[in-house]
């Protein structure tokens, strides 16, 4: 199997599916990007730069627990036809930021399907993202994705 590699950062809106708030949809997307690190002398630099090409989307549900534990389930498109689909690994964390009015958080999904370039494809991605009070998502993804 081939190994496909992707970094993106997704923007986008959670919004409540239940009166409780127990139950979120999570849509966003991210536009192709070249993401930069450098190690300086000084310590750390990066930037996140648009590049020419597609959009990719993302949309799941999220099912909140107790303590910041949750778990979420959806979709990732990469292009027309090319999807894969993902559950949680074990749970995910929520809780408060250094930023006062957005919460942090972090979770691993493990790919369960795919389309198109994606059909057949095994494993799991990262997501460290941060919510604001009125639901605004910024999600900074890592994948590493095993095709046929």
């Amino acid at each position: 199997m081939k190994q496909v590699s992707y970094a993106l950062r997704f923007a986008g809106q959670a919004s409540p599916q239940n009166d409780e708030g127990t139950i979120l949809k999570a849509a966003t997307s991210s536009p192709s990007s070249a993401i930069t690190t450098r190690v300086t002398a000084t310590g750390l630099e990066s930037s996140i730069d648009r590049i020419d090409g597609g959009d990719a989307t993302f949309d799941s549900e999220v099912r909140i627990g107790e303590d910041g534990k949750f778990d979420e389930s959806g979709t990732i498109t990469f292009g027309a036809g090319n999807s894969l689909s993902f559950e949680t690994v074990g749970e995910g964390r929520l809780g408060p930021s250094p930023n006062e009015g957005t919460n942090s958080g972090c979770i691993m999904w493990r790919i369960v399907s795919g389309t198109g370039q994606f059909a057949g494809a095994e494993g799991y991605i990262t997501s460290n993202f941060t919510v604001s009070g009125e639901g605004a998502v910024e999600d900074n993804q890592f994948g590493v994705i095993w095709v046929p």
